[in-house]
This record gives C-alpha cells, structure tokens and sequence, in this order.
C-alpha cells in the first residue's frame, strides 16, 4: 500500500508530469533515458499489483507462499534501486545543468506538497499511523521491528 500510495501514486507522477517535460524542453540530452524512465513508471501499477498479489497470497497461504513473495520483492527493490540511481546519477545532474530557477521553484512548490515520511519528512496527518506501522513492523537496522529469526523482547 505504502509503496503504491507514495512512490507510484505521488512521486512518479509529478516526475513523468512535471520534471521530465521541463528537462525535454531545454535540452535534447537524455531523452531516450526520460522515455525509459516515464515507460517505467507507466508499468509501476502492474509491479505493485503483482508484488501486492504475492504479498496477499503469503499471508493467507502461509510458508507454501513465502519464497515466491520474497522473491517478487526482492524483484521489485532491485528494479527500484536501479531506477533511482538512473535519476539520481543523470537525471538530476542535468537537471541542475538545465533548468531555471522558476523551473526549479515550481518543481519545489509541487513537490513540497507530500513529501515521503519514510524520507525523513513529518508524515501527513492521515499517514502518520501507516507511517509508525511500517517502522515499528520492519525490522532494525531500517525501521524499530525485531529481527526475524530473534527472540521478542
């Protein structure tokens, strides 16, 4: 749910809506990488929906299904690892290359607006609960939950 209603829902969108069309409008680098990327983002719905089917049969199949949803996670971390890095490593330095600073105070102003909790941000009011699950669930290092395997306590 999280990673449908942040990433996919909020991020990608303003992303392929509203940073990608600015980058094609002031230069011509990078655009075969832009269409990979918005093409990526336009399949994030099909990945969540199969990891979110993987996750569903896991928890009421039980062990029978446990490998085949760790492995469509494990699917999906690497796909959105690699993803990001694309972004980080060449979108956003020719971003800062390009664009103005009203291109820049627009992107900010958008972007500002739902910012991810699990990025170091004040969750939103109405994900402030779904916000202390996730880090109270996952286990430490990442997030407060026990470690599987350990004992409680």
């Amino acid at each position: 749910f999280y990673v449908d209603e942040f990433p996919e829902q909020r991020h990608h969108r303003k992303e392929s809506q509203l940073l990608f069309p600015k980058l094609r409008a002031r230069t011509p680098l990078a655009r075969d990488l832009l269409d990979r990327l918005d093409e990526e983002h336009a399949r994030g719905e099909v990945r969540i929906r199969h990891l979110e089917h993987a996750l569903t049969a896991f928890e009421m199949m039980g062990e029978s299904r446990r490998a085949a949803f760790e492995t469509a996670a494990n699917h999906y971390v690497d796909f959105y690892l690699a993803h990001m890095k694309l972004e980080e490593d060449k979108i956003l330095p020719l971003a800062r290359q390009t664009l103005t600073e009203e291109d820049w105070a627009e992107l900010d102003e958008a972007f500002t607006c739902n910012r991810d909790p699990l990025t170091g941000h004040e969750p939103e009011a109405e994900y402030r609960a779904l916000f202390s699950r996730i880090v109270n669930s996952v286990p430490a290092p990442i997030g407060l939950g026990r470690v599987r395997g350990s004992s409680p306590g």
